[in-house]
């Protein structure tokens, strides 16, 4: 794992994981109804009884299989996006600015900056025109030689791009923002390259993802067994990211 350094990356997933498999270990109902996590996003009960007779399911059978697990899985999904911000910010060179700064991280060596998300589906346009005003400020304003990137990891259908960001703002009759040079979007596989100058970056790093959640769970946890995840493991990424 030359591309990384495997104790930076397990000291950056080890706090996560572990609150990630405690979240996803907890099948408690009364534990869910007591603080109302099962109810916070307003449970639909038509839909709750129309899924739980397809599904051949009680009620609480299917609050136990199906709705909580779904819940839970959210959390993780968000832990997800800080963990590939926190990775890409300790390569040799890059700065993680953390939460709460204008922009995720930067290379000054490079000129490099960026605002890091996981899913390119999950900001939504108003967002996205915010990100665009932020990078300009920021590259007008502090770093007038950088250049400045959005990153969507997952990117749409396998695509691989490196191309001027240009959102359309719904308050202008989805007039694009101009383009700049100095702005772009980049799918996450293109961005590792970017990053660390390997083309297989994010292959390598998906590679020894596994490995480390192993490690960190094994340590923390005499009752966890390993799984072999199979060969479909690597058939999700090649959905994914363009081969």
């Amino acid at each position: 794992m030359e591309v990384f350094d495997r104790s930076k990356i397990k000291e950056i997933l080890k706090d996560k994981v572990i609150k990630c498999y405690q979240i996803r270990n907890s099948r408690n109902i009364d534990d869910w109804r007591n603080n109302k996590k099962l109810f916070k996003d307003t449970l639909d009960p038509f839909s709750a009884v129309l899924d739980a007779k397809v599904l051949n399911s009680s009620i609480d059978e299917w609050i136990r299989n199906f709705e909580i697990p779904r819940q839970q899985l959210k959390p993780i999904q968000k832990q997800i996006g800080s963990i590939h911000q926190e990775i890409l910010g300790s390569l040799e060179g890059w700065e993680n600015l953390e939460i709460g700064k204008i922009i995720d991280i930067k290379n000054p060596k490079k000129k490099m900056l960026a605002e890091v998300k996981n899913k390119h589906n999950t900001t939504k346009g108003d967002h996205k025109i915010l990100v665009y005003d932020t990078l300009k400020y920021v590259i007008t304003n502090q770093y007038p030689d950088y250049t400045g990137y959005f990153v969507e990891v997952l990117p749409p259908n396998g695509k691989e791009y490196n191309k001027p960001f240009t959102p359309p703002d719904n308050k202008l009759n989805g007039e694009r923002r101009p383009e700049n040079k100095q702005i772009r979007v980049i799918d996450g596989k293109s961005f590792y390259e970017l990053a660390t100058g390997r083309k297989d970056a994010l292959r390598i790093l998906f590679q020894e993802f596994p490995i480390l959640i192993d490690e960190i769970l094994t340590e923390e946890f005499k009752d966890y067994k390993q799984i072999d995840l199979g060969k479909n493991k690597d058939f999700l990424f090649n959905k994914v990211f363009s081969t």
